[in-house]
C-alpha cells in the first residue's frame, strides 16, 4: 500500500507540474499576447501547478528515488515508470507532429501550444527513460512495456499517415480524371502533413524496434503485441482494403447504376489500405515465423480467423443477393451490386483462409493441442451468431404470418438473416467437427504413448523451447518454471534426448528437470 500510494501521487504531481509548465511556456512563446491578457484565471492555475505541483512532484520523487534500489521488482514501481512513459511519449509526440503537420499544412494558429506542451513533455519522457534504462534503479516488473508501447505506437502513427497520406493523392488523382478542374491548388498540403505523421511514426518504429532491440524480445507481451497490431491490425486493413478494390473494379465491369464518380469514390481508401497494410502484414508474419511455435501458430490463426470472416461474410452477402433475386420481379430491386459485394469479400478472404488455415494438411501434435483456443472460440461466436439470427429470423417469419401479405415479401424479410444463419451454422459446425477430430486424435496419441496430462518443465534460462519440444511430443500443456542457479543455463538437451526420457511415462501431471549434470530427470506426480 506504501508503494501503491507514494508512486500514485507521484504520477499525479508529475502530470500537474507539467501541466503548469505547458502553460507558462505556451504563454512566453506566444509573443503576441501579453503575459496574463483577459486569462487572469488560466495563468494562476499554470502558476499554481508549476510553484506548487512542482516542488512536490520533485520532493516526493527523491525520497522514492533514495530507496527504490530496494524496491526494484516491485510491480508499483514498474507500472509507475511505464504509465508516466506511456503518457509522455503519446502526449509529446502527437503535440510536436501536429504542431509540424499544421504548419505545413498552412494552419499556424495555436502553434505555441502545441509546440510546449511538446517540449514539456519530452523532458519528461527524457527524465522518465533514463530511470527506466538506469543500470541499478530501473524497474524489473514490465520492464519491456515501454519498449514493446513505443514500436506499437509508432508503428500506429507510421501507418495511419502513411495511409491518409497516400489516399489523399489517389483520391485527387481519381478526382482529377472524372472531373477535370475540380481540384483545388492546395490539394497537396493534406497529403503533406499527413507524411509528417508517418515520419514521426517511422522515427518512433525504427527507435524502439530496431535500435531499441524490440524486435529481439521474445517475452509473451512482445509476442501478443507482434500478432494483435502487426498481424490482425494489418491484415484487417490489408483484407478490407483489397475486397473494397475488387468489389469497385467488379461494379465498373458489370453493374454500371451508379455514375462513374459514385463507382471510383472508395477506391482511392481502399487502395491505400491494401498498399500500406500488405508490407506490413507480410514483415510481421515474417517476423513471427523467427518465433517459438506458438506465436508462429499463433500469427497463422490470427490470419486464418481474419480470412475467415471476411469469406464467411462474403458467403452470407452471396446468399442474401440469390434470395434477393427471387424477389426482385416483384420488390423491384437490382442485387447485382449485393451479388459483386459478396463476391469480392469470398474471392479475397477464401485463398487467405485456405493458405493459412491448410485443411487438407494433417496438423501436428504440438499445433493440434494449440489450437484448440481457437476452435472454441471460432465455434463459439459462430454458434451465438447464429443463435441471435435464428431468434430473428423466427421472429420475422411469425409477424409474416400474422401479417398475411405476398410471398415475395417474406424472401425479402428473410433474406439477410438467413443468408448469416446459412454462414455462422456452417462455420461453427465445420470448427465443431475439427475439434472432435483434433480431440480423439489427441486421445489416440496420449494412449499410444502413455497417457500425459500435464507437464511442469523445471531448466534454466534459455531453455523456453524445451517446452515448444515437450508439447510437440506429449499434445500436454507444458509450464515452465526458470531455475536460480546460472549452472543450470547451458544444460539444453535434444528433442531426441527428451523424447527419449518420456517415451512410457503416464501420469495425469509430470515434473521433467533438467540440470546442470547430464542426463533427463522425469517423475510422474501423484495426483
Amino acid at each position: 500500500m506504501r508503494r501503491l500510494i507514494a508512486f500514485t501521487l507521484l504520477f499525479t504531481l508529475v502530470l500537474i507540474a507539467a501541466g503548469g509548465l505547458t502553460g507558462l511556456l505556451g504563454r512566453l512563446l506566444n509573443s503576441g499576447d501579453v503575459l496574463v491578457a483577459d486569462d487572469v484565471t488560466g495563468l494562476a492555475r499554470s502558476l499554481a501547478f508549476t510553484l506548487v505541483g512542482g516542488p512536490l512532484a520533485a520532493l516526493l520523487w527523491w525520497a522514492v528515488w533514495r530507496r527504490v534500489e530496494g524496491e526494484r521488482p516491485s510491480t508499483a514501481w514498474g507500472l509507475y515508470v511505464a504509465g508516466i512513459y506511456a503518457v509522455s511519449l503519446i502526449t509529446a509526440a502527437t503535440a510536436l507532429l501536429g504542431t509540424a503537420a499544421a504548419l505545413l499544412g498552412g494552419d499556424a494558429e495555436r502553434w505555441s501550444e502545441g509546440l510546449a506542451r511538446g517540449l514539456v513533455w519530452t523532458g519528461v519522457l527524457l527524465w522518465h527513460h533514463w530511470m527506466w534504462r538506469h543500470r541499478t534503479r530501473g524497474p524489473l516488473a514490465l520492464k519491456d512495456l515501454p519498449l514493446v508501447g513505443g514500436y506499437i505506437f509508432g508503428l500506429v502513427l507510421a501507418v495511419g499517415g502513411a495511409y491518409s497520406a497516400l489516399a489523399g493523392l489517389l483520391d485527387a488523382a481519381v478526382e482529377g480524371s472524372t472531373s477535370p478542374g475540380a481540384i483545388g491548388v492546395p490539394w497537396w498540403r493534406a497529403s503533406l502533413s499527413a507524411l509528417v505523421w508517418t515520419a514521426g511514426g517511422a522515427g518512433l518504429w525504427l527507435a524502439y524496434w530496431v535500435r531499441g532491440g524490440g524486435r529481439h524480445l521474445r517475452t509473451a507481451l512482445s509476442n501478443v503485441a507482434l500478432v494483435l497490431f502487426g498481424v490482425l491490425g494489418a491484415g484487417l486493413l490489408t483484407l478490407g482494403g483489397l475486397g473494397t478494390v475488387l468489389f469497385v473494379l467488379l461494379r465498373l465491369a458489370f453493374d454500371r447504376t451508379d455514375p462513374l464518380p459514385a463507382l471510383l469514390d472508395p477506391l482511392a481508401p481502399a487502395l491505400a489500405a491494401a498498399a500500406i497494410g500488405a508490407p506490413v502484414w507480410v514483415y510481421h508474419l515474417r517476423a513471427a515465423a523467427t518465433r517459438a511455435e506458438g506465436t508462429r501458430l499463433a500469427g497463422r490463426l490470427v490470419t486464418s480467423g481474419v480470412s475467415l470472416a471476411a469469406a464467411a461474410a462474403g458467403v452470407g452477402v452471396i446468399v442474401n443477393a440469390l434470395l434477393a433475386a427471387l424477389a426482385s420481379p416483384v420488390v423491384g430491386a437490382d442485387p447485382r451490386t449485393l451479388l459483386l459485394g459478396g463476391i469480392s469479400s469470398l474471392a479475397v478472404g477464401g485463398p487467405v483462409w485456405w493458405s493459412a488455415w491448410r485443411p487438407t494438411a494433417a496438423p501436428g501434435g504440438g499445433e493440434r493441442s494449440r489450437r484448440r483456443v481457437y476452435l472454441v472460440a471460432v465455434f463459439g461466436i459462430s454458434a451465438l451468431v447464429a443463435l441471435i439470427t435464428l431468434l430473428v429470423l423466427g421472429y420475422l417469419i411469425f409477424e409474416f404470418l400474422l401479417a398475411d401479405v405476398g410471398g415475395a415479401a417474406l424472401i425479402e424479410r428473410v433474406r439477410a438473416p438467413l443468408g448469416l444463419l446459412l454462414t455462422t451454422g456452417g462455420t461453427a459446425a465445420y470448427h465443431f467437427s475439427v475439434w472432435r477430430q483434433d480431440r480423439a486424435a489427441g486421445a489416440t496419441a496420449s494412449a499410444d504413448r502413455g497417457a500425459i496430462g500435464s507437464v511442469v518443465l523445471v531448466a534454466g534460462a534459455g531453455a523456453e523451447p524445451l517446452a515448444e519440444l515437450i508439447g510437440g511430443i506429449t499434445g500436454a500443456g507444458v509450464t515452465f518454471w526458470r531455475r536460480a542457479d546460472p549452472a543450470a543455463d547451458a544444460a539444453v538437451p535434444s528433442g531426441e534426448e527428451l523424447a527419449r526420457a518420456l517415451d512410457g511415462v503416464v501420469g495425469e501431471k509430470v515434473l521433467v528437470i533438467v540440470g546442470a549434470g547430464p542426463g533427463i530427470e522425469v517423475i510422474p506426480l501423484a495426483g
